[in-house]
């Protein structure tokens, strides 16, 4: 009997030892993908940031910008573009409102997003976009790999239309998480107006006063390594107007200017979110793993123990003896 339940635990053992690394190397790159009909909204202040006003055409200090993002996913988008991509795709579409301290319009930029559910890779397809212009985005935008690494990673920045790589600053603690903190930096760069602007100011007439709109920021995120979700971002974004002169009687004018920071209530909603996800990716990335090898050694042992009690030599049973059978004639 002991030798039969070794038998079954040993088959046990390799069972649950075998299944260890195939969770790990095989399970959890095909399982683990972003959904593709997550919702998620931002809400972003600049406080006592500097803003154009347009109606008296000059550069004014206000007491907070609100900048509102919305990232929705179209699942109708990514099932159609899955059937020619033969693979598992997202497609966010993203809307940042920008609303000065009365809640009066600045600007609007909306993007399509297309990218990979499980490497958060781009995908090119028609209608990847921002603010109406097709665009082909190399590196990631919103949101880290599974599993992020401690290195460099190249990030899409959508008001130059191009891709720059933003920097690993090290390893911090932020509301009870440990994170990798992240640092972009784009230098002064010609952008395009946003086609949507107040006053019905369009790019076109812009374009015919001679102003030019320039960009510069320092872009801040602070990234949950096994989700690869943001917990916290922030921005020094600085917008100019140039060749001014006409309009504003001097060759400079700050369009925006100011420290953009999450709301702190969209801080700990997303914080608690990421700390939901983060478990889920942990199951088939460490305990599962770890946790079936474990068992699988335990039984392993247990295996052995029996068998070895099974080869044990007992007391010797008493000698019997019989006695011989008569001879016939």
């Amino acid at each position: 009997m002991r030798r039969k339940a070794s038998l079954i635990l040993l088959a046990l053992a390799v069972f649950f030892a075998a299944l260890s690394p195939l969770l790990r190397w095989y399970a959890f790159p095909r399982l683990a993908k972003v959904p593709p009909s997550q919702y998620q909204e931002t809400v972003l202040e600049a406080k006592n940031a500097t803003l154009i006003d347009y109606k008296q055409f000059k550069s004014v200090t206000v007491p907070k910008v609100t900048i509102v993002q919305t990232l929705k996913g179209n699942v109708g988008e990514s099932r159609k573009i899955e059937k020619t991509a033969g693979k598992d795709v997202v497609v966010w579409d993203s809307l940042t409102y920008v609303l000065d301290d009365k809640g009066q319009f600045v600007s609007r930029i909306p993007e399509r997003y297309v990218f990979d559910a499980h490497s958060q890779a781009p995908v090119h397809a028609t209608g990847e976009m921002v603010d109406g212009d097709p665009v082909k985005r190399e590196g990631l935008e919103f949101k880290w790999p599974f599993l992020t690494e401690k290195r460099d990673y190249e990030y899409f920045d959508a008001q130059t239309r191009t891709t720059a790589p933003i920097h690993y600053k090290g390893t911090r603690t932020f509301h009870g998480l440990k994170v990798y903190y992240f640092e972009q930096t784009i230098p002064w760069t010609r952008v395009p107006f946003p086609k949507a602007m107040p006053l019905g100011v369009t790019p076109e007439v812009a374009q015919q006063t001679g102003l030019t709109r320039w960009y510069s920021t320092k872009r801040m995120f602070w990234v949950d390594p096994v989700t690869g979700g943001p917990v916290n971002g922030e921005e020094v974004h600085q917008e100019e107007l140039r060749n001014a002169t006409a309009l504003f009687g001097q060759d400079k004018i700050t369009a925006f200017s100011g420290h953009v920071k999450m709301r702190e209530d969209y801080v700990d909603h997303t914080v608690a979110l990421i700390k939901k996800n983060r478990t889920l990716v942990l199951l088939l990335t460490s305990y599962l793993p770890w946790g079936f090898l474990g068992l699988g050694i335990a039984l392993l042992a247990l295996s052995l123990w029996l068998e070895a009690r099974s080869r044990r030599p007992g007391t010797p049973a008493p000698e019997t003896r019989t006695e011989p059978e008569p001879v016939g004639a």
